[in-house]
């Protein structure tokens, strides 16, 4: 039997560095180019098709489904991926799979959307079927609408023809990102249609980075018996042993309304220090008119805050009232940063 022979390293030695930065912007020039396509498209012929697919989406009673094989099965994979963390359920099933069992996945109140360049693609057929055999909504992406699945849909997304990256015109670069783009132009646009908030992102991503960054000061904050709070009038002998059992750094001064007046911290020690000192009343060493926040203040922006100010720890009002406060080194902990 005869095998293919396969050139080594040795018989196909690189070719010089000078030349990879020309093939990287190259290829970045030619998929620009592939996304100016898209734009084109999207103001032209198809901004029905794609406000059709809105629609259908967004009035769906049931999920959304997503399918392809290969690259453009891959790029599904992150489109369902995208939808269902901006309001959208949606999964995807695999088109092989699809005709061994994962039909069973799909009700008549889904929404499909197939993904194949060429349209052609022989693994979405059962797909295909099933979905006129039950009238389930059809979306597809593909760059023929004559193809098999062009034809089969309810509402098809052409994409323009565009060049591939690849010199020999085979590796999918080009193709594969403006399907990308086009779904996540889906999927922003059902987000907006919906009004999908920064506090919805947050049920859906409560985890990670992303999930610190969309938690309110409110989430963090010690309340309570932890708060280091102290009333007007009372001694600095009696403030410094509660202000080291609290172990904040700082100590609210409150008046007999219960309004933060202000706060004592470490610096507003050291600067009054006297033989008196324990004998001075909270007022006579706090500073006046603190810098307070609401719970409802992002994260970040708490950080953000305490950075620009040189300050560790803030309190938290509501209605005039000290309910929290809050560290730098809490904030840091849940990953905001």
């Amino acid at each position: 039997m005869h095998m293919p022979s396969f050139l080594t390293e040795e018989d196909r030695p690189l070719r010089p560095a000078s030349e990879w930065i020309n093939s990287a912007e190259k290829t970045i020039k030619t998929e620009i180019a592939a996304l100016n396509a898209l734009q084109a498209s999207l103001s032209n012929g198809m901004a029905e098709p794609f406000t059709k697919a809105v629609e259908a989406i967004a009035h769906s009673k049931g999920r959304v489904i997503v399918s392809g094989i290969g690259k453009s099965g891959i790029i599904g994979v992150k489109l369902a991926a995208t939808l269902a963390s901006t309001g959208t359920p949606a999964f995807f099933v695999h088109a092989s799979e699809a005709s061994h069992g994962d039909l069973g996945m799909i009700t008549e109140e889904d929404v499909v959307i197939a993904l194949s360049w060429s349209g052609e693609t022989q693994e979405l057929a059962s797909l295909i079927t099933f979905t006129r055999r039950f009238k389930v909504p059809l979306i597809s992406f593909t760059r023929d609408a004559s193809s098999a699945l062009g034809k089969a849909s309810d509402i098809c997304l052409a994409l323009p023809q565009v060049p591939e990256a690849c010199p020999h015109g085979l590796a999918p670069t080009s193709s594969t990102l403006i399907q990308l783009a086009l779904g996540d132009a889906l999927a922003i646009a059902l987000l907006e249609a919906k009004g999908f908030t920064a506090q919805d992102f947050k049920v859906y991503h409560p985890g990670g980075k992303l999930g610190a960054s969309l938690m309110h000061v409110q989430d963090v904050m010690h309340t309570g018996d932890r708060l280091p709070i102290a009333q007007e009038g009372m001694l600095m002998k009696e403030a410094l042993v509660l202000m080291t059992q609290k172990s904040f750094g700082v100590l609210g001064i409150t008046n007999s309304d219960g309004a933060l007046i202000g706060v004592i911290t470490d610096g507003d020690l050291r600067r009054h220090i006297s033989p008196d000192f324990l004998d001075k009343k909270v007022e006579d060493v706090m500073t006046h008119d603190p810098k307070t926040i609401e719970g409802t203040l992002l994260a970040p922006s708490a950080l953000e805050l305490m950075n620009s100010l040189k300050i560790s720890s803030l309190f938290i009002e509501q209605d005039g009232k000290p309910v929290g406060i809050i560290r730098t080194l809490d904030l840091l902990k849940i990953g905001t940063a």
